[in-house]
């Protein structure tokens, strides 16, 4: 069994190793037909990530532990509506990536509270902690809101 730290540790490791590093480049052959799979694996430890979707998605976490599912977060969001139908999405999502590869022990969720780079900002508010968290995100284009993101999650007890 994982102690707190060891396990927030290799959750980071593992976030920053997938799609904050490589996006869609990480992908495996999905288990669900249609979805996105990222995963990363550290000996007995396995994250991961089931999306499906794209400018909006819906998606969830798992890290495993010998087999056995132990953490789980579920997310859904994306470009908000009413977005420019002729915005560039791909630097949208290259800045999401570079704001999520900062993702802190402190807050291993998404990525740092406050990011900013030119003419974006992250924001995450996330609440709680490791087992037992909820929080939104989201991405400005020139104070101009363009991508909200719902997240929630912790320790599967049973």
């Amino acid at each position: 069994m994982h102690t707190q730290d060891e396990f927030v540790h290799f959750l980071v490791r593992a976030k920053q190793n997938t799609y904050a590093a490589l996006g869609d480049g990480a992908t495996v052959s999905p288990l669900l037909p249609g979805a996105h799979q990222l995963e990363y694996e550290e000996g007995y430890k396995l994250y991961r990530d089931v999306y499906f979707g794209g400018d909006f998605f819906v998606g969830q976490e798992t890290v495993y532990e010998d087999s056995v599912p132990v953490w789980c977060m579920g997310y859904a969001g994306g470009l908000v509506d009413g977005v420019d139908p002729n915005l560039q999405t791909a630097p949208v999502y290259a800045f999401l990536q570079d704001a999520l590869r900062r993702v802190e022990v402190e807050r291993p969720y998404r990525g740092p509270h406050i990011y900013q780079q030119g003419e974006y900002a992250f924001s995450d508010s996330g609440e709680g902690h490791i087992g037992n968290f909820w929080g939104v995100e989201t991405v400005t284009m020139s104070q101009k809101l363009i991508y909200r993101l719902r997240y929630h999650g912790g320790f599967i007890r049973e």
